[in-house]
């Protein structure tokens, strides 16, 4: 009989929280972008193809470093690599703009494009570069914060992270400020709303639009690198494995809050982490697909409890034809 009571010990917990907040980060960073690009009324749903991208491009861009004759730049392989995604993120973004923003495309259309795009791209280079060869790269080691690290169950679980990790929770008290007590905040969320509005107060919606798209694209590709540059050390086709869809449900979830796709994205980590643990404890004969499935089914359940009053910008998916 498997013995359950191993998962109810505080050290089973805390490294289960520990696991839940590092595996939330590509997701979240992710659903942050989306939150942006929506929030200035243009509809992405292309996140999983940029993810793709960004994944590949942070993973063969660290590598590269790694295999380099400079032994001095092998430290720098992980940032540079998060540079990459970050930066083959924001050129997914630029396709996605001219799309949408210059030629008016039907946004969902685009998106899907997108998405078709980045699994192609990834699939190709990667069977190119590498074929049949498992390469590896060195993942971000935890960064104790001293004297608070050591501090009974927070210090583990809060202090003892990757420097990505730090910086993604920092992005979120950022992009609350942004948002919301800036300039450029407020005509992001003006051109989502009321464009025409916007325009008439001096603000150039196709600009915003633009610059809103390429920072939420940016943002996605950057989570896809912390997954396989942070985080994994690797990459296979199809590695997101569907994080760029969970990204888009958690924005509707989160009622395009910053604050709440975090919630919701450490709620999908933990179900994640969860799943790890049960299948490395062995406990009982439930078959491992149903362990898969776990953090997918509490997206939904997540997304059913979501609040039926919330609204999307008003402006969403619409293309802004200036008068």
């Amino acid at each position: 009989m498997a013995d359950w009571s191993s998962l109810l010990t505080l050290a089973f917990l805390t490294t289960l929280l520990i696991s839940g907040i590092r595996l939330a980060i590509p997701i979240f960073l992710a659903a942050l972008g989306e939150i942006i690009t929506e929030r200035g009324g243009v509809l992405n749903l292309g996140l999983e193809g940029i993810m793709l991208v960004g994944a590949l491009a942070g993973f063969m861009t660290a590598y590269a470093v790694e295999q380099s004759a400079a032994p001095w730049l092998v430290g720098l392989a992980p940032w540079l690599g998060l540079a990459a995604g970050l930066l083959a993120g924001a050129l997914m973004g630029l396709i996605m703009a001219v799309f949408a923003v210059s030629l008016q495309t039907d946004q969902v259309v685009t998106g899907i494009m997108l998405v078709i795009l980045g699994q192609g791209i990834t699939t190709y280079v990667h069977r190119q570069q590498f074929g049949s060869l498992t390469a590896r790269v060195t993942t971000m080691p935890s960064m104790p914060i001293p004297g608070l690290a050591e501090l009974p169950l927070i210090g583990p679980i809060f202090f003892n992270l990757d420097p990505v990790t730090y910086g993604s929770l920092f992005l979120l008290l950022a992009s609350l400020f942004f948002l919301y007590q800036t300039t450029w905040g407020l005509n992001i969320r003006a051109v989502g709303e009321h464009p025409g509005a916007a325009e008439t107060s001096g603000v150039n919606v196709a600009v915003v639009r633009y610059a809103a798209v390429l920072l939420g694209a940016a943002l996605t590709g950057l989570g896809g690198a912390v997954l396989t540059v942070a985080q994994l050390g690797i990459f296979n086709e199809g590695i997101t494995a569907g994080r760029g869809w969970i990204a888009v449900a958690l924005v509707i979830f989160a009622r395009w809050r910053p604050e709440r796709a975090f919630a919701g994205a450490f709620l999908f980590g933990i179900a994640t982490a969860l799943q790890f643990r049960i299948q490395a404890l062995n406990l009982g004969a439930i078959p491992y697909e149903l362990l898969l499935m776990l953090p997918y089914v509490l997206t939904l359940l997540v997304l059913l409890r979501g609040d039926s009053r919330s609204t999307a910008p008003a402006a969403l998916g619409k293309a802004y034809v200036k008068e």
